[in-house]
């Protein structure tokens, strides 16, 4: 047997016997296919105990399968539930991924919109660690959207979402150093951070880069 088939086995067997984090991790091996047949309708009975049993990792990964409609159909209300509890819980995934939907990713869906509630979900994110949700929140402060505007904030979370590793990140910082909209202009940085993202896989990064390198070669 391999390690995920022995891995599973115990996982179950520690589900059956009430501990949580074992169902949340049986959900997830059910999720993955790892060392069982991939099968999401049991990965999701399985953290759903995992939930219930207090697992905010097996919260937030329900979720996520509520959210794409796999193994259950997909409620956007209920996801948005589940990923309150494993944000409440500490999982900072869980808060970017509810920061996305009152941004509008699930509008109409169940979820109003609502960017005061995204500012505050995309700040417990980026606290927890999550860079996305540190370029999110950026987002926010750059459009003025839930939040005062402030193009300095902006910087600050964009810098540490590329910090992070999120190209998104790195690519928006970018174009804030290019625009100098109330950072001093700076085509050194914005080409430095340009770069970054462009590297990590964002066409926008790679498109603006070629504008910057044009405009520092008139200057």
């Amino acid at each position: 047997k391999n390690n995920y088939q022995k891995a599973a086995e115990f996982y179950q067997k520690a589900c059956d016997e009430g501990i949580a984090s074992g169902c949340a991790t049986s959900g997830v091996l059910y999720a993955g296919g790892k060392g069982v047949r991939q099968d999401y309708q049991k990965a999701a009975e399985f953290l759903k105990k995992g939930c219930d049993g207090g697992d905010a990792m097996g919260c937030t990964n329900l979720g996520y399968l509520y959210a794409g409609g796999k193994g259950v159909r997909q409620d956007y209300q209920k996801a948005a539930e589940f990923l309150k509890k494993g944000c409440d819980g500490g999982i900072a995934m869980g808060c970017g991924l509810l920061g996305t939907f009152y941004a509008g990713y699930a509008d109409g869906k169940g979820i109003r919109q609502d960017y005061q509630k995204a500012a505050e979900f995309f700040k417990k994110a980026c606290d927890g660690g999550d860079a996305s949700g540190c370029n999110f929140l950026g987002v926010l402060y750059r459009d003025g959207k839930g939040i005062r505007q402030d193009y300095q904030k902006a910087a600050e979370f964009y810098q540490k979402a590329c910090d992070g590793g999120d190209a998104k990140g790195c690519t928006n910082l970018g174009v804030l150093y290019a625009e100098g909209n109330e950072i001093r202009q700076d085509y050194q940085k914005a080409a430095e951070f340009l770069k970054k993202g462009c590297d990590g896989g964002i066409a926008m990064g790679c498109g603006s880069l070629g504008i910057v390198y044009a405009k520092q070669r008139n200057y």
